[in-house]
C-alpha cells in the first residue's frame, strides 16, 4: 500500500512520523502541497493522508486507485464526503487528541481577560506603572473566577475538560442547550443563560445552527463586564459586532483562537483592533499545537491506517 501525506508540515518538524511510515508500506512526505500538485502527488496513492488541504470531486474522480483517506484533524469540511462515498473511498478523520491542550489555552484565554492582562501589559509598556502615584495600577477593573458562572456551548469531551479546570478556580458551570435542538434538550438555552453569564466559552462545531450563534441580538443581553471565549470555530460569533460590544463596553473582554477565514490573508477587524486599547487577545489557531497533541494526531492516524488495513485482511 502505498501512502502520501500532502501537509506534513502543519504537523511540525518535530513530530515524529515513524508510526505512519511503520503502518504502510510506502509513505510519501511532502511538506506542503499546492493545488496543482494534488493530482500528480495522489496519482498512483492508496492512500492520501491531509490536514487542510482540499480534496474536491473532480480530483478525487482522477485518482481510481484511491482507497482511504485519513485526515490529520477531526473536520473534514476539505473533502468532498459526497464525492467519496460515491466513489467506494473510505474517509477516516481523529479526535479528542488535543483535549488537554485546547482546554489550557481556553482557561489561558479567561485567566488573562479576567486580569485585563493585555491593558495591564499595553501600560506598563506605555510607562505607566513607572509614573504611577501608587505602588500599583488600578485602571481596569478585574474579575475574579471564584463564584463566577461560565456558560459552556458544547457538552463534548472538550467542553467536560474546560469545565473541570474552571470548576478547580471555583466557578459555576452550565452547559447550555445543543443549538437548533433546544425544544428537545433539557439544559437551559444560551439565550436564556445570556444576561445571567460572567464567561462564555464555546466548543461546538461550526454548522448552521451555530453560525453567528453569538450575534449583536445576543451580545446585547450579556453583562458589561461578561468575557466571550471562542476556541471553537470562526463564524461561531460575529466578530464585527462582538468586536464593537468591546469597543462599546457592553463587553468585558474578547479572546478568539480562529476566525472565519484562516490565514487571514486579507486581514480581519479583530486583528487590526489589537492596537488599540482593548482586552482583547487572538491566537493563530494554536490552542491545539502543544507537541502531545501533534503526536495524538499521528498515534490516531496510525490507529486508522491499522484499523483499515485489518479490515481489508
Amino acid at each position: 500500500m502505498k501512502a502520501v501525506i500532502l501537509d506534513a508540515a502543519s504537523l511540525g518538524d518535530d513530530i515524529d512520523l515513524s508510526p505512519l511510515h511503520a503502518a504502510v508500506d510506502n509513505l510519501e512526505v511532502h511538506a506542503h502541497t499546492a493545488v496543482d500538485e494534488r493530482q500528480a502527488r495522489l496519482d498512483n496513492a492508496d492512500i492520501a493522508i491531509t490536514n487542510k488541504v482540499v480534496l474536491d470531486g473532480d480530483l478525487l474522480a482522477s485518482l481510481p486507485n484511491l482507497k482511504l483517506i485519513c485526515v490529520l484533524a477531526t473536520g473534514t469540511n476539505n473533502i468532498d464526503m459526497q464525492a467519496a462515498r460515491d466513489r467506494g473511498i473510505e474517509v477516516r478523520n481523529v479526535s479528542a487528541y488535543g483535549t488537554a491542550s485546547v482546554a489550557q489555552h481556553t482557561l489561558m484565554l479567561m485567566l488573562a481577560l479576567a486580569n485585563r492582562l493585555p491593558l495591564y501589559m499595553r501600560d506598563v509598556a506605555a510607562g505607566r506603572w513607572q509614573e504611577s502615584a501608587l505602588f500599583c495600577l488600578l485602571d481596569h477593573r478585574t474579575l475574579q473566577l471564584a463564584d463566577k458562572h461560565l456558560v459552556i456551548v458544547g457538552h463534548g469531551e472538550l467542553g467536560r475538560a474546560v469545565s473541570r479546570l474552571a470548576e478547580a478556580f471555583g466557578m459555576r458551570v452550565t452547559f447550555a442547550a445543543r443549538p437548533g435542538n433546544e425544544a428537545q434538550d433539557s439544559r437551559p438555552s444560551l439565550a436564556s443563560l445570556a444576561g445571567e453569564l460572567d464567561v462564555l466559552s464555546l466548543h461546538c462545531p461550526l454548522t448552521d445552527q451555530t453560525r453567528h450563534l453569538v450575534d449583536a441580538e445576543m451580545l446585547s443581553r450579556f453583562k458589561p463586564g461578561a468575557l466571550l471565549i471562542n476556541c471553537a470555530r470562526g463564524g461561531i460569533i460575529d466578530e464585527k459586532a462582538a468586536l464593537d460590544a468591546l469597543r462599546g463596553g457592553s463587553i468585558g473582554g474578547l479572546g478568539v483562537d480562529s476566525l472565519p477565514e484562516e490565514p487571514p490573508r486579507q486581514g480581519h477587524a479583530l486583528i487590526e483592533a489589537l492596537d488599540e486599547a482593548l482586552n482583547l487577545i487572538v491566537t493563530p489557531h494554536s490552542a491545539w499545537i502543544s507537541p502531545e497533541a501533534r503526536a495524538n494526531v499521528v498515534s490516531l492516524t496510525r490507529d486508522n491506517l491499522h484499523q483499515w488495513l485489518a479490515s481489508r485482511a
